[in-house]
């Protein structure tokens, strides 16, 4: 079942189908070092969070029709989870599977770094038929965004790679966004290229493409993974991020100078400015452009979502 949002979309630009994670972020922006067993100052917020709501989120602030398929418990926070998408202009192709709770993901943010703990709850119970309901459901849809979560654990895995496949045979554009270093070292770099193996477009921060393409420099490390997706862009953080495709185009961009205040979700915003900017047809630097501005915007704030 599909509960709207907006259902307006920029022109130029198709809907986008998102599929992945929605958590609620309990988000600790520490006031100094971490002091293991014991007391450390923080500002604490609650939030909704997760790499695929994030991701829409940013899309429908930037006018993208966009929907987003994953699944809550059927509880309170399931329930706040949904409703803020709605309001935020997302429609939502979202399960609400019972006696399960919503995901929560604890964050510890410190300057530029951040650490995560993780309950991903109803989030591994997204199943390919729910994913299959949702493309059919959206046959305006151009494009499908994949969290890379939702490969990495393998009881959600089989609706990851549903997508994929229903994605291509709809003829829809593909994109992956790696997610996370840890998990994918734990599941390994052969399986997971063979898993986005000819999407359109593979987004990896330096630490995930070293765990995929090997201590090389970021350019280096794109130009070997495109040869498994056709287009590879690594984000570098304050350092920028570079574009690499099968063109033997090589695009490289600068961050913004921001007050950093919480990282959380930063790559989630890059990945929607990427997005939305790539879809309309602008090029590699116009939409690396696009990406910085909102990865900017996400650090200069606490919490993963865009301002309202």
């Amino acid at each position: 079942m599909t509960e709207n949002g907006s259902g307006a979309g920029r022109a130029g630009t198709g809907r986008v189908l998102v599929v992945g994670d929605v958590v609620t972020d309990v988000v600790a922006v520490l006031a100094g070092p971490l002091a293991p067993g014991s007391d450390t100052p923080a500002a604490i917020r609650s939030t909704g969070g997760g790499q695929a709501a994030n991701t829409a989120s940013w899309l429908a602030a930037e006018e993208v029709a966009v929907t987003l398929v994953g699944a809550v418990g059927d509880d309170d926070a399931g329930r706040d989870r949904v409703t803020e998408l709605i309001s935020a202009g997302v429609d939502c192709a979202v399960q609400r599977i019972v006696g399960v709770a919503t995901g929560t993901v604890i964050v510890l943010a410190a300057g530029d770094e951040r650490t995560m703990v993780t309950e991903r709850g109803a989030n591994v119970l997204l199943r390919p038929d729910h994913v299959d309901a949702a493309l059919d459901g959206a046959p305006d849809a151009t494009h499908l965004h994949l969290s890379g979560y939702t490969l990495l654990d393998a009881d959600s895995r089989p609706a990851g790679l549903r997508a994929l496949a229903g994605a291509r045979e709809r003829g829809l554009t593909t994109s992956v966004d790696a997610a996370s270093a840890a998990p994918l070292r734990a599941v390994g770099a052969a399986a997971f290229l063979d898993w986005v193996r000819e999407v359109d477009l593979l987004l990896v921060n330096v630490d995930e493409a070293t765990v995929l393409a090997g201590r090389l420099e970021p350019a280096a490390q794109a130009r070997a993974l495109v040869t498994v997706a056709r287009r590879v862009v690594v984000k570098r953080g304050g350092a920028g991020a570079v574009w690499v495709d099968r063109d033997d185009a090589i695009v490289t961009s600068s961050a913004h100078r921001v007050a950093v205040r919480d990282v959380t979700g930063a790559g989630d915003a890059f990945a929607a400015g990427l997005l939305s900017a790539w879809l309309a047809g602008a090029t590699p630097d116009t939409a690396l452009a696009r990406a910085a501005d909102l990865g900017a915007a996400a650090v200069a704030q606490v919490g993963a979502r865009p301002a309202r």
